[in-house]
């Protein structure tokens, strides 16, 4: 997906190690319960720039996801200006996706659990407008890939509402690649380069950037066993920023 990159961003309260401020501290707003029921995908629409306040999902009742490993806690937010799209509702598909067995807990080296806005959390993962991805970035701003910065994972709504081209209209998959990448890097993985042309993708490749003859995958872990590349990125050119989508 986008860049692994280890810069700063805003957040919630403090977090170790403290990422570098973000021009306006983001104000949040605890969402509770389920997210709401709907018999189609609601548009999701954006401005190119956000306000920087955010909705925060509540924490899940459920157990920790994994059976064994180091218990880290996540917090999920929603920049305010997304229409579209819940906190609640990003938090669900963020959450149904890290607790898939085929996600970062099959290994056994993990165990992730999403808290409410009031607890301590080891990461948390937004969904922003593209300028509010570039803040939150270290590196290139360009307004199209997500990132992670430290303890923030940053997911471009961009790529939510209209995904990429090789994922063609399996939007709901490219979703899953897009928390499982950059959750990845979270947890200390490098990108990966496709195996050979015809295989599944790792999910550690930058899928969002070109496919290179793999097939799209969203999971690190397929029949129990993690399904890896060669570390490396390629020299992809970015497709230009996204300016909105109203």
């Amino acid at each position: 997906m986008g860049y692994g990159l280890m810069g700063g961003g805003a957040a919630v309260r403090a977090q170790s190690p403290p990422p570098a401020p973000v021009a306006t501290a983001p104000e949040t707003e605890a969402i509770e319960g389920p997210p709401e029921p709907s018999t189609a995908p609601a548009r999701v629409t954006y401005p190119a720039g956000g306000s920087r306040k955010y909705a925060v999902a509540a924490r899940e009742t459920a157990a920790p996801a994994g059976r064994k490993g180091t218990l880290l806690h996540y917090r999920v937010a929603v920049e305010r200006d997304i229409h579209g799209v819940t906190a609640a509702q990003f938090a669900a598909v963020t959450t149904a996706t890290l607790r898939d067995p085929r996600s970062w807990t099959a290994g056994g080296e993990w165990r992730l659990q999403r808290v409410g806005p009031d607890d301590r959390a080891d990461f948390t993962i937004w969904l922003v407008t593209p300028k509010t991805r570039d803040a939150m970035c270290e590196g290139a701003a360009d307004g199209y890939t997500s990132c992670r910065a430290h303890d923030n994972v940053v997911i471009n709504v961009a790529r939510w509402a209209k995904g990429v081209p090789d994922y063609g209209a399996s939007l709901g998959v490219y979703r899953q690649y897009v928390i499982n990448h950059e959750v990845g890097h979270r947890l200390g993985q490098a990108h990966e380069l496709c195996p050979a042309k015809g295989d599944l993708a790792p999910v550690m490749q930058q899928q969002t950037l070109g496919l290179h003859g793999c097939k799209p995958n969203s999971w690190p872990f397929l029949d129990g066993s993690r399904h890896r590349g060669r570390i490396g990125a390629y020299d992809d050119k970015v497709p230009p920023r996204d300016k909105g989508f109203s």
